[in-house]
């Protein structure tokens, strides 16, 4: 194992943008970070003038958005000496709100992105084999365990996505990690509808851990394959998902 030292999960969010500083693009990557767990329930954003600049987006830009994040309740702006935006995550999403979620997919929709998934977690964890600090590894054995010991849509949604984007962290590739954050806040969720079981936890947990096995042995090709069978185990649940919502058509438009 080596030191990389270079790449965290918190990078990710104070990155700077690519989609040319819109308001838009601030206001998805702050949710989306808010829904993963990177940004915590209370936790202090920095300065407007040390997150544009962190952001690479004007102070005008960035005043826009969290303008647009505070009236969406994600966001919380105090004043006085101990002032500034705080992070306000949202409760759980409902049973209702995820199955419309879910429904604005279609089934090639969730194949395609399902195979982008398959591609950036499965490279993540073949590279990770042999780039993974100690560190990495004792992390990612401690999370491969979290999705089962927690409940809820909103806990095991952080749970099970914040071990896959540590395995990308622990690739020391910045743009895996961006990816597998993408992809996590656009799909993470729907995986996890009030009505999964306990079972469904243990055996994403029992995956998870096997990943972080083979990575911590440094087995490459374990890692990989592990890795993306464990994200078409995850696909094949969601196309079932969405074509039980239109009582067995399949819709693949």
């Amino acid at each position: 194992m080596v030191d990389n030292g270079r790449v965290t999960a918190r990078t990710t969010v104070f990155s700077p943008l690519s989609s040319g500083g819109r308001t838009e693009a601030v206001i998805q990557r702050i949710t989306e970070s808010v829904a993963l767990g990177l940004l915590a329930d209370g936790e202090q954003l920095p300065s407007e003038t040390e997150l544009s600049a962190q952001l690479g987006v004007s102070t005008v830009t960035l005043r826009e958005a969290l303008a647009s994040l505070r009236e969406q309740g994600v966001v919380e702006t105090k004043r006085g000496r101990n002032g500034g935006s705080f992070i306000r995550a949202p409760g759980d999403p409902t049973k209702a709100v995820i199955r419309a979620r879910l429904a604005a997919f279609s089934v090639s929709d969730l194949r395609d992105a399902g195979d982008e998934l398959a591609s950036v977690s499965g490279m993540a964890a073949r590279l990770a084999s042999s780039r993974a600090s100690t560190d990495n590894v004792r992390r990612l054995l401690t999370l491969s365990e979290r999705v089962a010991a927690v409940s809820g849509v909103g806990e095991r949604t952080r749970a099970d996505s914040r071990f896959h984007i540590e395995v990308a962290v622990a690739a020391a590739s910045e743009r895996l990690t961006r990816a597998e954050v993408s992809l996590q806040a656009e799909l993470g969720v729907l995986l996890w509808l009030p009505t999964s079981t306990e079972q469904e936890a243990r055996e994403a947990a029992d995956q998870h851990r096997a990943i972080a096995m083979a990575i911590s042995r440094e087995d490459a090709d374990l890692a990989r394959q592990l890795a993306e069978q464990h994200v078409e185990r995850n696909t094949h649940k969601l196309i079932e998902a969405r074509i039980e919502l239109h009582g067995g058509g399949t819709r693949a438009r």
